[in-house]
């Protein structure tokens, strides 16, 4: 599996894992929190956002980490990202979430604690789904 991709094809990766992210969020934290959807869309699409710069830039530093150790993509090696691209989330979604829907920084992360329970299996599932069929469409693309 190649872990070469263009600064395109992680924005791509990037958005794909972010608009999926919306869908499933912004209805399942608008009956946790009993706010109107429209509220905790955007709420959802703020930390989208956040998230999507963030995405970048950690997936293209980590894969260069990869290989500079010369590690390939496993199971562990995915659980470490997921937690590392999580730990960085939180440490600057928290105080948006506070101030977004005015409450402390510490119902905040409870909140993103219960956020973070989702995302870890869902960082680690989309970007290893990714990965397997980009390695597919990559090896029928070489064979034509």
């Amino acid at each position: 599996m190649s872990l070469q991709k263009s600064l395109n094809e992680r924005i791509f990766q990037a958005v794909g894992f972010e608009l999926l992210a919306v869908l499933i969020c912004t209805p399942l934290l608008s009956w946790i929190m009993d706010k109107p959807m429209a509220d905790m869309g955007l709420v959802t699409i703020g930390i989208g956002l956040l998230a999507l710069a963030w995405n970048v830039v950690f997936n293209g530093l980590f894969d260069r980490l990869l290989k500079r150790l010369q590690w390939v993509h496993n199971g562990w090696t995915r659980v470490l990202h997921a937690l590392m691209f999580e730990g960085g989330l939180v440490a600057v979604g928290v105080p948006m979430i506070a101030w977004w829907l005015n409450i402390s920084l510490l119902q905040a992360f409870i909140l993103d604690i219960g956020v973070l329970l989702f995302f870890l299996p869902y960082t680690y599932v989309y970007h290893w789904v990714y990965d397997v069929l980009r390695d597919k469409w990559l090896q029928q693309r070489l064979a034509h």
